[in-house]
């Protein structure tokens, strides 16, 4: 296999997880009022409030308000609905550098700068909306966790670029 099949192997390995993570991660804001009351039922079969009952408090309070939510104004639940929709959508747009890498590196690059936005976002609105800052901890790794695969596919892209030929004046697409 030649140098620019194998990155080009590479980077779509790593976009394809990427994707998947995408959208999984979407998917878990359509179902949230069954999917939470399945995690606390979990949680409470595998006695986790024995060991962390912060976190069980932090549950039961988020159950209660989605309950309250889902029965008096489900409407609300639409806006988890559109971010949802949102995470299938942006899985979509790395489909541009799955096709040609190096054409579409600026997906990435808006991609690693989304991963950064997610800390100061976690930052300022956590505590604005009464987010225990442990909490805004969790959600601050997916930004920091989601921008490795970012980093090394965006590597992995400038040494295609570096690799890639020209014919006839133009770039040869990877």
């Amino acid at each position: 296999m030649s140098d620019r099949a194998a990155l080009l192997k590479g980077i779509r390995a790593w976009l394809v997880l990427f994707g998947v993570c995408l959208v999984l991660s979407g998917t878990t804001a359509f179902p949230l009022v069954h999917e939470l009351r399945w995690t606390e039922d979990l949680l409470n079969w595998l006695s986790v409030g024995d060991h962390l009952p912060s976190l069980m408090e932090w549950i039961g309070r988020v159950r209660a308000g989605l309950d309250e939510t889902d029965a008096n104004y489900p409407f609300l639940l639409y806006g988890t609905d559109w971010l949802a929709f949102a995470h299938l959508v942006i899985a979509v747009a790395f489909y541009g550098p799955y096709r040609d890498p190096v054409r579409n590196i600026w997906v990435i690059e808006f991609g690693m700068i989304a991963c950064a936005g997610i800390i100061p976002l976690a930052l300022i609105c956590g505590p604005i909306r009464g987010i225990p800052f442990w909490w805004s901890v969790i959600d601050m790794s997916f930004g920091a966790f989601g921008v490795i695969p970012l980093y090394v596919v965006r590597g992995k892209i400038k040494r295609l670029e570096s690799l890639t030929s020209t014919v006839g004046g133009a770039p040869v697409p990877a």
